[in-house]
């Protein structure tokens, strides 16, 4: 008798166990990771708030599937660490996409195109046309772990890496650098907005790399990469996304 009473049992417990494990699975709020040094798709602004515009895209890709995106300050050295152990859910920190990294995040479709370049002080800009007219062994900052510290390595320069992309231009003007090298986006917000440096800096040529920026999740996680595809296509067809392309005064 006892047996038949277990197994009876067990039998009442397997739905409520199922819809346990699915509630567990649903979630209030997904949380995404930004380095908020990195105008002006994230950064903190003068009343200490965090904005930019993947701090605003990301919820409005949440709204417009229903769900609540959320975005966390997160230092960049930390941020795909913190990924990979299920901290948060996704990194929207104007990432780019590349073969290294997909083999551990999976990427949305892409939200910009940019590259890497070069910036210099202005008082250099009759001497230095471009990144491959650099002398060899020029100093010249990074942020740490981006992939303007990568592709500075086929160069034959002295790489200096901050943990701030903001640190390595304060020292540039300082006399410790030759340059600094970050996106093409972030490098027009410091040479052509910042009033702080106005005059003071220049873009040395073209972006001297090819890149795409997107959104990326745990690598496997395709229900929430799913949602944030659909979000992403329903901003895109109604124009919000391009509307908020324009006012971040991204290209």
């Amino acid at each position: 008798m006892k047996k038949y009473a277990v197994i009876a049992l067990v039998m009442l417990l397997i739905p409520s166990m199922a819809f346990a494990g699915g509630a567990e699975e649903e979630k209030s709020e997904y949380v995404f990771a930004t380095d908020a040094t990195w105008p002006p798709f994230e950064y903190i602004d003068e009343n200490g708030n965090l904005t930019g515009f993947e701090v605003e895209l990301v919820p409005m890709i949440g709204e417009a599937v229903g769900e609540t995106f959320v975005v966390q300050n997160i230092p960049w050295d930390t941020i795909f660490a913190g990924l990979k152990n299920g901290q948060y859910d996704g990194v929207a920190s104007g990432v780019t996409v590349t073969e290294e990294r997909k083999a551990t995040i999976d990427f949305s479709t892409p939200i910009n195109n940019q590259g890497q370049v070069l910036i210099i002080p202005t008082a250099k800009a009759s001497e230095v046309g471009s990144i491959d007219e650099l002398p060899e062994g020029s100093k010249v900052g990074v942020q740490i772990g981006t992939t303007g510290d990568f592709a500075l390595e086929d160069y034959p320069v002295e790489i200096r890496r901050y943990d701030d992309i903001g640190l390595a231009i304060e020292d540039m003007l300082n006399g410790n650098l030759d340059g600094a090298v970050c996106d093409s986006l972030i490098a027009s917000d410091f040479v052509l907005k910042n009033e702080n440096y106005a005059n003071l800096l220049v873009v040395a040529g073209e972006p001297f790399t090819a890149e795409e920026i997107a959104i990326g999740v745990q690598k496997g996680n395709t229900a929430l990469l799913d949602k944030i595809n659909e979000g992403l296509s329903i901003l895109m067809e109604n124009g919000e996304f391009d509307a908020l392309k324009e006012k971040w005064g991204i290209i």
